[in-house]
């Protein structure tokens, strides 16, 4: 009797089973069934992959050379500069202390112990090159990776980090943790770049001497870098200024879709324009608005539209570099850096009077789409917007401002003051504002 009920069960299930409004005639993609899971599910892979691209994303955006070297160390010889005649290079060599006043930083969790401890005693001359070369053997100096043979440094090379990280100073000025995706403001990388001593490949691509090469470089000054010298060879503004403009920060970039000043492209496409003709990385890069002879005849002559190394050391880390780059968020502030009760206040003169919210949108505080505007709009002139091919400006996510205060606003540092761009917003958009709620925006800024 009960395998008769049991039976009556199974039956009447599969009848009704049978029955059931499934849509058998709906196609579904094969590999779904392929990709039945024994353990878990899907969502775990998808976690396992988060992991394993920030591990990797973070290596290379510290560590990686893309094979740099070849050109910082083997063509310009930086490196003989930094070692010193003592050891096996030319002149006195690069100490520490110098290292630090052009604004290059030490990772201190890099650092080996001992060495730590006695820098901290005082033992370690921080006037002596040799310590510089036990700091780059520890691979400590941000930035930067020494090749080493037979403890002589023969190479140098740069990483994403050189620029774009800079430490916390918890040991001392120049020197702790790291802080990735900031900008270096401190980094004169124009001032580093012009003690290589041989600038002929550079010079020879500029079309120009080593000695003019070298006054450009030293016109950047710090905190600022021109990525497009080496594509259209305009290294002065009208004015007469340099063309350099102020590192831009690699954080809180989530959602963001255009990665620098003036619209060249998204933030991958960026990390393969610098890791290839910045950096001068060995890798593949393909933008043919650099076959433009007229815009960029410096780009153009150089073959930069087309590059193609074999090996390629670049294309496959743009994925994980990217990702750990999205990661990264825009810092908070500090306690005590802005008044909270005229944040609040400032943030309603933002969103409104003001008019802010129009275009830095919250909360990417840029236009979600494409973020571009005429010099016109922006009430600027058009010299930096036509050295791009989309010949506009960026509107710049405004998230972590507190780390941008050295070296001014918008792209070429023009303003030296938040108060100064809210003036400058006032003529171009005409809007009023009374001095207190000028005064709230502001704090409301150094907010965000």
């Amino acid at each position: 009797m009960k395998h008769k009920f049991v039976l009556a069960i199974g039956i009447g299930l599969g009848i009704a089973f049978a029955c059931a409004p499934y849509p058998k005639d709906v196609e579904t993609n094969p590999a779904v069934k392929a990709q039945r899971f024994p353990k878990g599910s899907f969502d775990g892979v998808i976690k396992d992959n988060v992991e394993d691209m920030i591990d990797k994303g973070r290596q290379i955006f510290r560590f990686d050379t893309f094979g740099s070297e070849h050109f910082w160390g083997d063509k310009l010889k930086l490196h003989e500069t930094i070692a010193g005649e003592k050891e096996g290079g030319i002149g006195p060599g690069l100490t520490p202390k110098q290292a630090l006043q052009l604004g290059l930083k030490v990772d201190q969790g890099a650092v080996p112990a001992t060495l730590l401890e006695v820098m901290k005693g005082g033992a370690v001359s921080l006037e002596n090159p040799e310590t510089t070369l036990e700091l780059l053997r520890a691979n400590a100096v941000v930035g930067v990776t020494g090749f080493f043979e037979k403890k002589r440094l023969r190479s140098i090379g740069i990483q994403c980090a050189f620029c774009h990280s800079t430490v916390d100073d918890s040991f001392a000025r120049g020197i702790g943790r790291r802080l990735d995706g900031w900008p270096n403001r401190d980094l004169d990388v124009g001032a580093i770049v012009a003690l290589a001593p041989n600038l002929k490949p550079m010079a020879e691509l500029l079309k120009s001497d080593e000695a003019t090469v070298r006054k450009v470089l030293k016109s950047w000054g710090p905190g600022k870098y021109d990525a497009e010298l080496n594509q259209d060879g305009k290294a002065f503004r009208p004015d007469g200024k340099s063309a350099a403009t102020v590192l831009p920060a690699a954080f809180g970039l989530a959602g963001v879709h255009l990665h620098t000043y003036t619209g060249w492209g998204s933030v991958t496409y960026w990390n393969a324009y610098v890791a290839n003709t910045q950096m001068v990385g060995l890798g593949t890069f393909f933008d043919p608005r650099l076959k433009n002879e007229t815009q960029f005849p410096i780009g153009a002559a150089a073959g930069f539209g087309d590059l193609r190394h074999a090996p390629d050391l670049v294309t496959e880390k743009l994925g994980a570099l990217h990702f750990y780059q999205l990661a990264i968020p825009a810092p908070t502030p500090p306690k005590g850096f802005f008044n909270k009760d005229a944040a609040n206040r400032g943030k309603d003169v933002f969103n409104g009077k003001a008019m802010c919210a129009n275009c830095h949108v919250p909360p990417l505080f840029t236009e979600p789409g494409w973020p571009l505007h005429t010099p016109e709009e922006i009430g600027i002139d058009d010299f930096q917007a036509n050295r791009s091919p989309e010949k506009r400006y960026r509107t710049t996510p405004l998230r972590g401002l507190f780390t941008r205060m050295k070296g001014g606003f918008y792209h070429d540092g023009r303003f030296a003051t938040l108060d100064e761009v809210v003036k400058h917003y006032k003529t171009v958009l005409k809007f009023d504002l009374t001095e207190a709620e000028q005064s709230d925006l502001i704090e409301y800024l150094k907010s965000l």
